[in-house]
């Protein structure tokens, strides 16, 4: 199997379970790599090569990984896989970094994946599935394959991924009474006092923000907000506490990291789930050796009833607002009606354990036997000093309990949430009302970006607000509305439990989309000519208009509509699709709406004519005029998306380009050994070149700008001393055009 034949997020399906062979040259390997991880931790690699499901990486950093789940005498230690480690820019389907961990303290084989699942649907959290792991052709036995925190983790889930970023990983673990990762204002007022015990992610600079993170969360505790994502904490804590992931801030404060986004808030992301649902049994500093009856009545709350060994500023002080007590309780019961109640969890834990069976039992290296794989789902297994619970057992114990706990019952309803006016306008007053039942108090939150921050509104019951007549249960609140979308949760407490719509706010929310401006969304190009360029979904060649969303957000076309005649804009509706940032869309212009893809219910003219895009209320929001096409030649906007309509070659569901022949750009000498030449005609920079290997390896990128604006070549001369040999992709990026060329390397 190639790279290029299965997609990024293949890697961590769990449908899938990857074959990944470690070779090296040493047959001391194990004793050299238990050596690197005892002497130098994370700064010991030892080099190897790579196979990931049939592709080879040659000349990767290897070393062991974790505390507690490594031990000299194992034969089957974690892994750490630094890809990069002697080529920059090298990854396996984008990801650089692979975290293999042995599976120890978790008969059942399924806590970590299971749980990473589960907090997916709450927070930015890894995804996970399985690995068979060979060293050397022996295998070792099955892992799990946990996505790595990493930058390119942060910036999959953040607009950013250059700002302060940390672990919760003390250089030294001290237990049970160290400060570890705690966040307590602890060690002094310089950030030099921090540093054993946070590991700085970032590059060069960080330990300023994080130390006023700590100093605001343990001093200057009103100012919280402006420095924390609460409600991102709030998850956190309430999906360490559902599911007994005591080995977390919750225990020995550490498995967590923080990522500080552009709105100047740090965001806790949660790690490492090997030991969740009970295998590890210490709590907040004040609760050691739990048993599994304690587990199952562990309160929530605990740490405001009873002193922690060390400070727990990140649970404790936010835990103090009455608030967020009632927002972190409702969390836990959404997190618990949405997995456990409704037996989800466990009708996945067996799926998954039927996936894995065979590669369990062939897994001699295992920490327990298979007939511990096979009952721990259900029931407790192990020694009575060393046991580990019943996932289902527990579970169902800790619904039970968590069912009677003050917070959890009594919590208001809200339902009917709407939007008036229906079909809202830049700058202009927007109300959201909602029924709310058995409330003391309701907040609206909003944001008019995806990347922004919430605001928070009052809503009222007061007959003032769009909300019928007081007393009615119907609020409401204006919003004056001032993006390309707004996006927006309700949240609604009482004195005892609070409610939010939707439930998974605020890491879901409800959105409303204002009607599209011109610009937002243009018609990019179109054929009215007979074409060969791309057929439909039905293998036919028709006609084809391609439009672009030109906005950061993503956008609803179901109130959009296209029309070739002027007297009737509203001929054909597109149909309710999401059309992602900067996408493209085709919608076939072949008056045959029955067939598979998007048709138009009206065909373009060969001989010239027009077309037009309005929304709902005929307001416009793009047209085109145009004449007899020139043969196999397009109409399209140069710059894409933006320009004026001229002739050019058909670029379909692609950027638009102007350039129609590559000897603008060259490659020399070609094939080639050590370096290669690169040249350009100026008219077209600054330019990016990357270089892919034959498997879609990103193996050298660079931007580029000559400064020269005359007509002449530039040179650019590039290193490739370390490639190995073999054929490689050559893509030059130049303002709105791609260029791609073979260069083979001896």
């Amino acid at each position: 199997m190639s790279v290029n034949a299965i997609s990024q997020d293949s890697f961590y399906d769990i449908q899938h379970i990857s074959e990944i062979r470690l070779n090296f040259t040493q047959t001391n390997w194990d004793a050299t790599l238990d050596s690197l991880f005892l002497n130098y931790g994370e700064d010991g690699r030892l080099i190897g090569n790579i196979s990931i499901d049939g592709n080879l990486l040659k000349n990767v950093g290897v070393r062991y990984k974790g505390y507690s789940s490594w031990n000299v005498d194992d034969k089957k230690s974690p892994f750490n896989v630094e890809l990069e480690y002697t080529q920059n820019n090298r990854n396996y389907l984008g990801y650089t970094k692979l975290k293999l961990s042995n599976v120890i303290h978790d008969p059942s084989f399924i806590r970590e994946v299971l749980s990473y699942e589960i907090a997916r649907k709450y927070m930015p959290a890894s995804k996970a599935n399985f690995a068979n792991i060979y060293v050397n052709d022996t295998l070792l036995g099955l892992y799990t394959n946990v996505e790595s925190v990493d930058k390119i983790f942060i910036g999959k889930h953040f607009s950013s991924s250059g700002n302060s970023f940390f672990k919760g990983a003390p250089e030294n673990l001290i237990y049970p009474f160290g400060q570890n990762a705690n966040l307590a204002y602890t060690h002094g007022t310089d950030s030099s006092g921090y540093m054993p015990y946070y590991k700085l992610e970032s590059d060069l600079y960080g330990w300023k923000d994080l130390l006023q993170l700590i100093y605001t969360l343990n001093v200057d505790t009103t100012h919280i907000p402006e420095i924390l994502n609460v409600d991102r904490a709030l998850w956190m804590h309430a999906f360490n506490y559902v599911l007994l992931n005591l080995d977390s801030y919750i225990g020995y404060s550490q498995n967590y990291y923080l990522y500080r986004d552009d709105n100047g808030q740090f965001n806790t992301i949660p790690w490492d789930f090997n030991m969740s649902f009970g295998s590890f049994r210490h709590s907040d500093g004040t609760m050691l050796n739990l048993t599994i009856a304690k587990m199952k009545q562990l309160s929530p709350l605990q740490i405001l009833n009873t002193t922690p060994f060390t400070p727990r500023p990140l649970i404790k002080n936010l835990l103090q607002n009455p608030t967020y007590k009632r927002m972190y309780l409702a969390h836990m019961r959404t997190i618990i009606d949405e997995n456990f109640r409704n037996n989800e969890y466990y009708i996945r834990g067996q799926i998954i354990q039927t996936l894995i069976d065979s590669s369990v039992k062939n897994d001699t290296n295992k920490f327990y036997p298979y007939a511990d794989f096979q009952n721990n789902l259900n029931s407790d297994v192990g020694t009575t000093a060393d046991q580990y619970p019943g996932i289902k057992s527990l579970m169902d114990a800790r619904i039970s309990y968590l069912d009677t706990f003050p917070g959890f019952s009594g919590a208001p309803m809200i339902t009917a949430i709407q939007h008036t006016p229906l079909h809202p306008k830049l700058n202009n007053d927007l109300w959201i009302n909602a029924t709310i039942l058995s409330s003391v108090s309701q907040i609206l939150s909003y944001r008019f970006n995806t990347n922004g921050l919430f605001t928070s509104t009052l809503m009222y019951d007061d007959g003032n607000h769009q909300d019928g007549i007081a007393g009615d249960n119907i609020y409401g609140a204006k919003i004056i509305l001032s993006g390309k979308t707004i996006q927006y949760y309700i949240y609604a407490e009482n004195d005892s439990a609070g409610r939010f719509s939707p439930e998974r706010a605020a890491y879901e929310f409800l959105s409303i989309q204002p009607g599209i401006s011109p610009s937002d969304f243009a018609i990019n190009e179109f054929m009215a000519t007979p074409q060969t360029v791309a057929s439909n979904p039905n293998g036919n060649f028709e006609n084809w208009i391609e439009f672009i969303n030109t906005t950061n957000e993503k956008m609803n076309l179901k109130d959009v509509y296209l029309s070739n005649d002027k007297n009737n804009l509203l001929k054909w509706q597109f149909p309710d699709t999401t059309l992602n940032p900067k996408a493209y869309l085709i919608v076939w212009a072949d008056n045959t709406t029955s067939q598979n893809g998007i048709h138009a219910n009206f065909k373009l003219s060969e001989n010239g004519g027009q077309f037009f895009v309005t929304n709902a209320d005929l307001a416009p929001i793009d047209n085109v005029t145009y004449l007899t096409q020139v043969s196999g030649m397009t109409t399209g906007r140069f710059p894409n998306g933006s320009g004026p309509f001229v002739n050019m070659q058909p670029t379909f569901s692609k950027c638009n380009s102007m350039i129609t022949t590559d000897k603008s750009v060259s490659i020399f000498p070609n094939p080639a050994f050590g370096k290669v030449y690169l040249e350009v005609w100026n008219q077209f920079n600054p330019f990016t070149f990357e270089i892919y290997s034959a498997n879609g390896q990103i193996m050298k990128t660079e931007y580029f700008s000559s400064g020269v604006e005359e007509f002449s070549f530039t040179t650019k001369e590039i290193d490739i001393s370390n490639f190995q040999k073999g054929v490689y992709i050559l893509k030059i990026s130049i303002k709105d055009t791609t260029f791609t060329k073979k260069l083979i390397v001896l």
